[in-house]
């Protein structure tokens, strides 16, 4: 297939683009680099420079068979500060894209939705029934352009799939994680392996679990990219389905922290302090939908083999692997 991918030079739109180019899928890339790393682009696939609103029009006039939209503003604290930024940088410019898309009349859209569409869970794991009240205007946005992408496939015929991933890590194939601001578990742990900080904070140990600390699901980018490869298979016209993704086991964050100690033999040392505002104490997902109707299992679920992948990198890029 002939395929656009936005935001194709983060972290998953990267990792996505990689294994649709080794399936021979013909791919454009579509990143203004605001967050994205312009040398983590496949060199198989086309790299346009420019935002999802200004050039994702003409490059489906092209003729695309579908596109994967992974662009977007995706930091929850600054969505709580500058709410302006990401109405319109994700609402805003997914509107154009799904207009673009129409007009074009791009038969499918696979959107990279949040777990954070459905603010404090009711019930865990979480399925894709579980009521959806954000917290934050992160996961607003993501669940107003799922509202639209609804819309779009009722009237116009679109064939699309959202899916709602919880915590990504690992790496795959010499792409990880590199966010200017990084706000993810697992390379924040490993950032005290490399000196960049001296410890690790953990927020609460009074929380009702097991160990004290919250729980989350995490799933590796590979398996997650795969997921879109399969929902990109078997979107559906006229038809907007949505799919929870995860491994349905949760990982505390002491246990995170005892597995980086386990890879790398480092100590890490850890403090403890408040809790924060907003953090639910267990999220996990219930993938039951994506497995029956995709066929998606994940395999990378083993939480050493996650930070492992992740930590071989960091060597890598330092030249020490």
């Amino acid at each position: 297939m002939k395929l656009l991918v936005t935001g194709g030079a983060g972290y998953v739109g990267s990792v996505c683009t990689a294994l649709l180019v080794e399936r021979g899928h013909q791919v454009t890339v579509l990143d203004d680099l605001s967050t994205g790393h312009a040398d983590a682009v496949s060199p198989s696939a086309r790299f346009v420079e420019g935002d999802v609103a200004t050039h994702a029009a003409a490059l489906l006039a092209e003729g695309m068979d579908g596109v994967l939209h992974f662009a977007a503003k995706s930091l929850v604290g600054e969505s709580v500060e500058h709410p302006e930024l990401y109405w319109f940088g994700n609402v805003v410019t997914s509107l154009k894209l799904l207009e673009a898309v129409r007009a074009a009349g791009t038969p499918r859209l696979v959107f990279s939705s949040t777990a954070a569409t459905y603010g404090e869970p009711e019930q865990i794991p979480i399925t894709e029934d579980a009521p959806t009240r954000p917290t934050n205007p992160y996961g607003a946005t993501k669940l107003a352009i799922d509202h639209a992408i609804t819309s779009y496939a009722n009237a116009h015929g679109l064939a699309a799939v959202s899916l709602r991933y919880f915590n990504v890590a690992g790496a795959h194939g010499g792409l990880g994680e590199r966010h200017i601001v990084e706000t993810h578990l697992i390379p924040l742990v490993l950032q005290v392996v490399t000196g960049q900080r001296e410890h690790i904070t953990i927020y609460g140990d009074d929380w009702p679990t097991p160990d004290g600390t919250c729980l989350r699901d995490y799933i590796h980018v590979r398996d997650l990219a795969e997921a879109h490869l399969l929902a990109l298979e078997h979107a559906t016209a006229g038809a907007h389905r949505i799919y929870n993704l995860g491994t349905g086991t949760g990982f505390s964050v002491v246990e995170v922290i005892e597995a980086c100690r386990r890879v790398t033999g480092h100590p890490i040392p850890a403090q403890v302090a408040a809790r924060r505002a907003g953090d639910p104490a267990v999220l996990v997902a219930s993938s039951a939908r994506a497995t029956a109707d995709l066929g998606w299992r994940p395999e990378l679920t083993s939480l050493d083999t996650i930070v492992g992948d992740a930590w071989q990198l960091i060597q890598q890029r330092a030249g020490v692997a």
